[in-house]
């Protein structure tokens, strides 16, 4: 209610105040009432008014903090193209920012407003803030044609009380600084009457009081006022020229004093809308009558002409119901002897579907986190329509079945609510088609596209292709070695899918599983730490996790299985017959053995697996190769045929056992076989069968003790050679560190140690710059080695002792000094 008592206060305080009293009045009613009823503030402030001057407190009268103004980016939103107002979110003011004349924004029509929204983010707030603009009298009347005289051809026998319309004078202005009165310089011939239009506007018409004598006057000159009613005063003047002529006592009469007319706003140029029709009842030249729109306020003059002969009037101009939706034009007949008779027609514009609904987007919220809640305004916009009644009433929707709705929150302004949860996996993004459509016939529509972007949270773990993987790795393989590469994926996008690979702690045969094998915790590569012996363990199971980036991460676990594959590194051992070193044993045969006698069984074993253990006998050597056989797969030698006399007492067979392995092992062993009824037969034949034995092992001896001499010597002369080296390169240091030479140091090329078997890349660069206060500068890089010996011992001579031994390249950095 305080608007309304401010307008009718400001009326009394201008009529009671005048000067700058009535402007001072004006703005302390201005600044200090100021209203909201439902959501809005309406302000009054006079027209051209200065670029600054505050209009209000828009945060004290919307009860908001300044604070919040700021934090919720406020701003003004108008769909004008020029930005009247300003607001100072430092200080909550409204100010204005450009120069506001009442005429230019709304003509003649009162009270004159202009409206605009102010939107707060964070949340979503929505105050809509009415300016009304009041009038100040800085417009004085104007006749159109001030500068050229009003001329009058009147006769002299025009009777008593003829009226002669005169044009009327625009004021832009409104209210009491409008047009308000319009003064005749004083005369003897003619007074003025002046009327109202509906409009409110007014029209004079000058009345013959006494006849004219054109022989005592032939003319008259006047002068027509026109005053408002503005402090201080304003007016507008224009000169009239009155002909006084010979007798023609009839003016032209229209059939009716008001006629009305509907024009369509769309009517063409050329359009025929109405025709007048006038009489004179003189004769002659007298009668002839012309017919002509007289001038009035507003554009009818552009819109409308008249054929000067019938009287019919056009369209002229651009007809817009939006603008204008009723014209007033006055017609006028003149006769030939300069009477002139007037009506008023009334032009109804009819309002046809011609535009169609405007879309526009107040605010727009892109990317939306995939988290939101159910109703979560996504957008706000204004769309109208500036059509009227039907044509002017919309209808909203969403191409498509998207999970959105529309909600009318103010007049002309929805809002793009969301219906259902998101998910960025599924639907990462969403094209949304807004169609405005109003009730016209034929119906317009007007369509906008809004692209909507899902922004990710990490709400998916990683996951593996396999619930369990299996990897297959030979023994005897080198550290390092790739094995197997576990992968996962996660759903999520960026920092929320970047995945690490994490090795869980479990121990293998009591020992921690990094021991074993290292984990890439960026390509999931699963490497070997040490090399794997099949015999020692034949199986690895891991346990891999996968976690991602996001905050908090997610994760996932997968079992890995490594299988180690056996090779064939084991020689076949023989268990029986038993080896001795001391004495010779021997199976006996009797003579009297047939065909298919059992002498005795080679019992072997390899400790290798599958075809690696398959083990097969054979002969490699006998003293009689006719007489015994060993069976390939049971190691049984038997007789081949009868044993007769002619058979010698001392039999040796060497026995080959082999495996199945690629390549093949084996192990020899020596079966003694006497063939002979009595044992002292047996014992004198041995016994020289052991000298024998006895000499080979003697040169045996002799030769090992030489190669172990030669070996000695050797190993002499290169620590000789190497400690030579060492006192050569520090002398060469001792004479450089005396000297001011400069010195360039030498820096080793990149070394790479093959036998790395951390997680890192196995690539180190070492570089060692000293100064020449540095004495001495040891840097000693030692490289890992593994060794791998498998013994597989039997007994007495010829069992053979497998060893391997694997080594890593040796890297030495010669000592650097400067």
């Amino acid at each position: 209610m305080a608007p309304r008592k401010c307008v009718a206060g400001a009326r009394w305080i201008w009529r009671w105040f005048s000067g700058p009293r009535q402007q001072l009045g004006l703005l302390i009613c201005i600044f200090y009432l100021v209203s909201t009823v439902s959501g809005q503030i309406r302000y009054s402030i006079p027209e051209e008014m200065k670029k600054g001057s505050v209009i209000g407190n828009v945060a004290q009268d919307l009860g908001l903090d300044v604070k919040r103004l700021r934090s919720g980016r406020a701003r003004i939103v108008t769909g004008e193209n020029i930005q009247y107002t300003e607001l100072k979110t430092d200080k909550g003011l409204l100010v204005v920012n450009d120069r506001i004349d009442r005429e230019q924004l709304c003509g003649d029509v009162t009270p004159c407003s202009f409206s605009f929204e102010v939107i707060l983010e964070n949340p979503l707030e929505l105050h809509k803030i009415i300016v009304e603009v009041l009038d100040i009298n800085d417009h004085a009347p104007i006749f159109a044609n001030n500068d050229k005289a009003l001329i009058f051809e009147i006769s002299e026998s025009t009777a008593h009380g003829v009226q002669f319309p005169l044009q009327s004078a625009e004021d832009e202005d409104v209210g009491q600084n409008a047009l308000q009165n319009y003064i005749l310089s004083p005369n003897d011939h003619f007074i003025l009457n002046q009327h109202a239009n509906p409009d409110g506007s007014k029209y004079v018409e000058m009345v013959l009081q006494k006849p004219l004598d054109r022989e005592q006057r032939p003319r008259l000159s006047l002068k027509l006022i026109a005053v408002d009613g503005g402090t201080p005063q304003r007016s507008g003047t224009v000169n009239i020229e009155i002909h006084v002529l010979d007798a023609n006592d009839n003016r032209p009469v229209f059939n009716q004093s008001e006629y009305k007319a509907a024009v369509m706003e769309n009517a063409v140029k050329g359009t025929s809308i109405i025709t007048v029709n006038a009489t004179d009842a003189d004769s002659g030249s007298n009668g002839l009558i012309t017919y002509s729109l007289s001038k009035m306020k507003g554009s009818a003059a552009d819109k409308f002409n008249i054929d000067e002969k019938t009287g019919t009037i056009y369209v002229s101009g651009q007809l817009d119901y939006e603008k204008d939706r009723k014209y007033e034009v006055r017609v006028e007949a003149k006769d030939q002897g300069g009477f002139t008779g007037t009506s008023k027609i009334i032009f109804d514009v009819i309002d046809v579907n011609d535009n169609a609904p405007v879309i526009n987007i107040m605010s727009f919220s892109s990317p939306l986190s995939e988290d939101s809640p159910l109703g979560t305004t996504i957008a706000i916009l204004n769309i109208k329509d500036a059509d009227s009644e039907r044509n002017g009433q919309i209808t909203c929707s969403i191409n498509g079945n998207l999970p959105f709705k529309l909600e009318n929150s103010l007049t002309n302004y929805y809002n793009l609510i969301s219906e259902q949860f998101f998910d960025r996996e599924s639907v990462p993004e969403y094209n949304i088609t807004i169609t405005a459509t109003d009730l016209g016939t034929p119906p317009l529509s007007t369509s906008t596209k809004l692209h909507l972007r899902i922004s990710d949270i990490n709400d998916n773990a990683p996951l593996f292709d396999k619930n369990i993987y299996s990897a297959y790795v030979s023994e005897n393989n080198s550290p390092g070695i790739s094995i197997f590469a576990v992968t996962a994926r996660d759903a999520d996008w960026n920092q929320n899918a970047r995945i690490s690979y994490l090795l869980e702690d479990t121990q293998i045969s009591g020992s921690p599983v990094s021991s074993y094998v290292s984990l890439n915790s960026e390509t999931g590569v699963i490497s070997s730490v040490r090399s794997f012996d099949y015999e020692q363990i034949k199986q690895l199971d891991l346990v891999v996790r996968a976690q991602d980036g996001g905050s908090p991460p997610l994760s996932s676990n997968v079992s890995v299985r490594i299988l180690i594959q056996d090779q064939n590194d084991n020689a076949p051992q023989v268990l029986y017959p038993v080896q001795t070193g001391g004495s010779v044993l021997a199976e006996m045969v009797p003579r009297s053995a047939d065909v298919g006698y059992l002498v005795t069984k080679v019992v072997a074993v390899d400790v290798d697996s599958g075809q690696n253990a398959w083990l097969s006998y054979k002969v490699q050597k006998a003293t009689d190769r006719a007489l015994f056989e060993v069976g390939l797969h049971n190691g049984e030698i038997r007789t081949v045929r009868q044993v007769t006399d002619k058979d010698g007492v001392k039999q040796r067979l060497s026995v080959l056992v082999e495996d199945n392995g690629q390549p093949s092992r084996s192990a020899t062993v020596i079966v003694n076989v006497a063939v002979a009824d009595s044992f002292p037969e047996v014992l004198s034949e041995f016994t020289d069968f052991s000298m024998h034995d006895k000499e080979y092992n003697d040169k045996l001896t002799f030769y090992l003790v030489l190669a172990l001499a030669v070996v000695s010597f050797l190993f002499i002369t290169c620590l000789l050679l190497i400690i030579s080296v060492k006192v050569y390169r520090w002398r060469q240091s001792r004479v450089l560190y005396h000297s001011n030479l400069p010195v360039i140091p030498y820096y080793p090329p990149r070394y790479s140690d093959t036998l790395g078997t951390g997680t890192l890349q196995h690539v180190y660069n070492y570089e060692v710059c000293r100064t020449s206060d540095s004495r001495k500068s040891d840097m000693k890089n030692m490289q890992a080695m593994s060794q791998s010996l498998v013994s597989v011992d039997g007994a007495d001579a010829d069992t053979p002792h497998v060893t391997k031994q694997m080594a890593g390249n040796f890297s030495q950095m010669s000592t650097l000094v400067s």
